[in-house]
């Protein structure tokens, strides 16, 4: 990411000696782990106190006002979080001109440490304005296919560091429970082991085999541990109420899993179990994590998380950092409390009274270091412009396509509704969902909580690609209120929810809205076959949707690519998903396992036609 394309680290004992390591090994995990400890070692030895403080210490990009932070509190990390774009625009040139500029600080340090910039590239480079975006990890579930979820995370990967961008906060590995959380999304589904499968492809999608010098391989974070998705209530950073070997058999698998494939860093959850905080909670982060699992990466904190411990913020930096936590992600400048440069006064001085052993700071950072230097990242932080030049080809649109036909789900075919004749004379699409980007793309979609409407560029709508689908003869018809479905051959409805992202997505109702009925009710009496598509990042209540629809496909939260959709509805592809969630068929009965009620559709429930 360094402007020039080289490094501009001086020729000096230290830096022969990590060059002739590189020139001896194309990857340097393929090294002996000795001689990449012994890199770090050397290094370690030569920081100060202050040096390794800012290793642990991620700053958003909206909060460093002042580039030259990055050097004078020698920063090892900087994000942008779900809305801290480049002042100067949202094009892939603007994040890449962004990360530089963070870079070159960084490089002006005494030890020229080069910084990790992450992002939350969830389902896609989903920040940046005409990426790729795929579908939200509820959808990808739905394909059950590992080889196809790490063909979507490569492209990811490519993409991002096409950007200058070498860390993504992913895979999500929630095995979430409750379809009231507004995070569900996000959760490959509620089975540990086909989380436990599809993480670890993502994983090995994102960094390659190994962690390594090759510029598009990207620093996989698997989060949130742990038990995210098993809080009461599906109440976002709430309790997970449950015994020890409930956490272990439901939500520790995939991060086994993921360790197991090399996952590089490990962010911890905001939610609590059974009462306490889990950034505070060492026996999980250091015991069972780091010594038990063997986890050789690093942890950080989610936004802010650490505030949450306690009323007292330096007490809060003395739990987390004892408990395990490696680097702190804080989204705050000088003018606010709990902000960077709190954190790092506060942080020396516990070391200085001893309520923070060096022996921590030390592990702290060489984990860090050692990432660093298993990407490469010390000898070369150029971009290849190539990766940049294919953020939004076409070849990256086509992994995506074919992940939305393979994700679709049909829960019901009257009478072989579908698939639909590409020769039709006269096919209505009602619903506004149908011709709306942004509702398709979901939350964590150039915003944090997405937005309705065209909210990026080079994507396809489920009506354009109806429109692309069909013969030069057909006859489509657009109704957003489904007022004219006079004349048709086929009624094609799409319903489902507005974009959000945590938090905001929490909900206690999941029925299908009225105006949604409705809209179904109006397609049926036309007295031609409806077929409704859903888009939504849980299961719904159907209630009379189900009824009145001839097909129910549920689509999720399909990203950019809504061509897919047709692919699946005009007979191009056959349906291939199964629901990675039990579909439940009143709000009463809402959490996985629950038996006091037959589910609508079972776990894994898909018809092919």
């Amino acid at each position: 990411m360094f402007p020039s394309g080289t490094s501009s680290r001086p020729v000096s004992r230290l830096s022969v000696c990590f060059c002739g390591i590189v020139l001896a090994s194309k990857c340097l995990l393929a090294a002996p782990a000795t001689a990449l400890d012994s890199q770090v070692d050397e290094l370690l030895a030569q920081m100060t106190l202050d040096e390794k403080i800012g290793q642990m210490t991620q700053v958003d990009s909206g909060a460093l006002t002042d580039r030259a932070d990055v050097k004078k509190y020698f920063l090892g990390s900087v994000l942008s979080g779900g809305s801290s774009d480049p002042a100067a625009g949202n094009s892939p040139q603007a994040w890449l001109n962004l990360a530089d500029e963070f870079q070159a600080q960084a490089l002006q340090t005494r030890l020229k440490i080069p910084i990790l910039y992450g992002i939350d590239a969830v389902h896609g480079h989903n920040n940046i304005d005409g990426a790729v975006i795929f579908p939200h990890h509820i959808g990808l579930g739905a394909t059950h296919d590992p080889k196809l979820v790490q063909r979507a995370e490569r492209v990811t990967a490519e993409e991002v560091a096409g950007t200058g961008i070498r860390w993504a906060f992913a895979p999500c590995l929630a095995v979430a429970q409750d379809e009231r959380w507004g995070r569900t999304y996000e959760s490959y589904g509620e089975n540990p082991a086909l989380v436990s499968k599809l993480g670890a492809a993502a994983v090995t999608g994102l960094q390659g085999k190994a962690l390594s010098p090759d510029g598009s391989s990207v620093l996989a974070c698997a989060k949130h541990f742990i038990g995210d998705g098993g809080t009461e209530n599906g109440k976002d950073q709430g309790d997970t109420v449950c015994d020890e070997a409930t956490l272990r058999k439901l939500y520790l698998p995939p991060y086994r899993a993921a360790i197991k494939a090399g996952a590089g860093s490990i962010m911890v959850s905001y939610s609590s179990w059974n009462g306490q905080k889990m950034h505070g909670n060492k026996y999980l982060l250091t015991d069972v994590l780091k010594n038990e699992l063997g986890f050789k990466g690093f942890l950080v904190s989610d936004w802010a998380a650490i505030d949450q411990i306690s009323k007292d913020y330096k007490s809060d930096v003395e739990q987390s950092v004892n408990a395990g936590l490696d680097m702190v992600m804080i989204p705050y400048g000088p003018d606010k409390k709990g902000n960077f440069v709190e954190f790092i006064d506060d942080l020396k001085a516990l070391v200085a009274e001893g309520k923070v052993s060096q022996a921590r700071i030390d592990d702290a950072v060489r984990r860090i270091l050692r990432v660093k230097f298993a990407m490469g990242i010390f000898e070369n932080t150029a971009t290849d412009p190539k990766l940049t030049e294919a953020i939004g080809s076409a070849a990256h649109r086509a992994v995506a396509r074919q992940c939305v036909s393979e994700s679709l789900v049909l829960l019901k075919n009257e009478k072989h509704a579908l698939p639909l004749a590409k020769n039709l004379k006269h096919l209505v699409v009602i619903g506004e969902a149908a011709d709306d980007l942004g509702v398709q793309c979901g939350g964590w979609t150039i915003d944090w909580q997405g937005r309705k409407g065209p909210v990026t560029s080079g994507g396809t709508t489920i009506l354009a690609g109806i429109r692309q689908a069909v013969s030069p003869e057909t006859v489509v018809s657009f109704s957003a209120d489904g007022s004219d479905v006079k004349g048709a051959d086929a009624v094609i409805v799409v319903v489902g929810e507005a974009p959000y992202a945590e938090m905001k997505g929490d909900r206690h109702d999941l029925n299908l809205p009225a105006a949604d009925l409705d809209l179904v009710a109006k397609a049926r009496a036309s007295g031609a076959p409806v077929v409704t598509i859903l888009l939504s990042g849980r299961p719904l209540i159907l209630n009379s949707a189900l009824a009145d629809s001839s097909a129910f496909v549920a689509a999720w939260l399909l990203g950019t690519e809504g061509q897919g959709v047709a692919d699946v509805l005009f007979g191009d592809h056959k349906f291939t998903g199964k629901s990675p969630r039990t579909w439940p068929a009143s709000n009463q009965h809402v959490r996985a396992g629950d038996e006091t009620e037959k589910p609508l559709f079972a776990f894994g429930y898909g018809l092919a036609y």
